[in-house]
């Protein structure tokens, strides 16, 4: 199977355990992998024969921005969910959301949740 990578999509959104979180927001990043047969778009040179990233990329963006839950694992969830629901030439997802200042003490790494998904039949 095909795949197509979209890296570094960025959103400032309200996900977070802590109430401050919720109300002040933060950045973060996700990375999405999606698996679908890619062989007609090489053949045609359609779009319509592929997945248009642009509508992926504002979809991700658009959730990470407006959908707010205490875990990044359940906004990761999310947005592979939608990315299978809206994309009908996608069988399965891989997302990795990433949470670059996790306001835990001394602490400055990044917090990677990866996840993936396939579409059922």
């Amino acid at each position: 199977m095909d795949c197509i990578y979209l890296t570094g999509i960025r959103g400032y959104g309200y996900t977070g355990f802590l109430a401050e979180e919720q109300v002040l927001g933060q950045w973060f990043e996700a990375d999405v992998k999606l698996w679908l047969d890619l062989s007609a778009a090489a053949s045609t040179d359609a779009i319509a024969d592929t997945v248009d990233y642009r509508h992926v990329i504002g979809l991700v963006q658009n959730l990470i921005k407006t959908y707010s839950c205490a875990l990044v694992e359940k906004l990761a969830s999310t947005i592979a969910d939608a990315i299978l629901q809206e994309c009908d030439r996608v069988t399965q997802v891989q997302v990795t959301l990433i949470k670059p200042a996790a306001p835990i003490p001394d602490f400055s790494g990044k917090i990677h949740i990866e996840l993936t998904r396939t579409k059922s039949n």
